[in-house]
């Protein structure tokens, strides 16, 4: 019965001896084993074992990367704007050990060199600059931080400037130029758009005009084709026409007076074509004018002979007319 004591006693022995001595470490973390109060190595993520009493296991660390955010802090340009910039800082321990021993709080010292080295870096610059590079604030940030926390076993990997906050006066600034800027895009928008369409439209009306011109001239060239072929179908027909006018005279036994009275007569009819611009008049017509006119002309001597005839009838008629045509002198005194 003592010996199953005894037995069990030693078994909770050895159990509290083993739950002291087994840790676990989880994935992406080390912890700092010390022996006697000084550094005795770092233990990797998995099973360790530590010995009681003598060895003492720090508080883990995370190697994973971190981020801190830091409040606004005031700072001046080098045109003496003062405004309020919040920072973000992403870093990670490469170093256990150094974070442990090298720095007593990393967190707050890092914060503090952030802001001074913020001030240091905006200070050397003006407004407009700090409000447009960005990048460039990061990267100094970064190459200066990333200096110094090397020593404490940290690397920073990023510093991003979360947000700058000018002066109320400035902000009102801004604004307006802002606006005006807008403004200034919006007329230039506007003008290159009316530019545009004005150009559009001119191509517009001169196609325009060109096709309309091309139209014309197609319809010009067409109505010709046609005036043309009328023309030629006309003649064609007046042609025909007349041949077969010949071949019938000269089939008819019709005397010459016949053939020019019809042959006049059929002139009229060939001058009334669209296609007749000259009309001849043939020799006949001329002779026959002439004959015309030499008849009129004799009629108009035999009517003025038959008029002389009778005047003189009705002169030798009259008493005592003298037969050279003299009439008798009055006598005034009789007696």
């Amino acid at each position: 019965m003592t010996g199953l004591i005894g037995l069990a006693v030693l078994a909770l022995v050895v159990f509290l001896v083993a739950a002291r001595s087994i840790r676990i470490i989880p994935q992406s973390r080390v912890a700092i084993v010390q022996r006697l109060g000084r550094y005795h190595r770092t233990a990797e993520s998995g099973l360790t074992f530590v010995v009681p009493v003598v060895d003492r296991m720090l508080p883990k660390t995370d190697l994973r990367e971190q981020v801190i955010a830091f409040q606004p802090q005031a700072v001046i340009t080098s045109d003496n704007v003062g405004m309020q910039i919040s920072t973000v800082v992403y870093y990670q321990v490469v170093d256990a050990r150094a974070s442990e021993y090298e720095v007593a709080n990393f967190h707050l010292a890092l914060e503090q060199i952030t802001q001074t080295t913020l001030r240091n870096v905006i200070g050397n610059l003006i407004l407009d600059k700090t409000l447009t590079s960005r990048d460039e604030i990061n990267a100094k940030l970064r190459t200066v931080l990333d200096e110094v926390t090397e020593n404490w076993g940290i690397r920073v990997t990023r510093v991003e400037l979360k947000e700058i906050i000018p002066p109320r006066d400035i902000q009102q600034a801004m604004e307006k130029q802002m606006q005006a800027e807008r403004t200034r895009r919006a007329a230039i928008l506007t003008a290159e758009g009316d530019k545009r369409a004005a150009i559009l439209k001119s191509e517009g009306e001169k196609e325009s005009a060109i096709l309309r011109a091309e139209g014309d001239q197609r319809a010009a060239v067409l109505r010709a084709e046609g005036e043309a072929e009328a023309y030629r179908n006309v003649q064609a027909a007046q042609i025909e026409m007349t041949g077969k006018l010949f071949e019938r005279l000269e089939s008819s036994d019709l005397s010459p007076e016949s053939l020019r009275y019809l042959y006049l007569k059929a002139l009229p009819e060939m001058a009334k074509g669209p296609a007749s611009k000259l009309f001849v008049v043939p020799s006949e017509i001329q002779d026959l004018a002439g004959t015309l006119g030499a008849l009129a002309g004799g009629a108009s001597l035999a009517s003025e002979a038959a008029s002389q005839d009778e005047g003189e009838q009705r002169r030798l008629q009259t008493p005592g007319a003298d037969p050279n045509g003299e009439l008798p002198a009055r006598r005034e005194n009789a007696l």
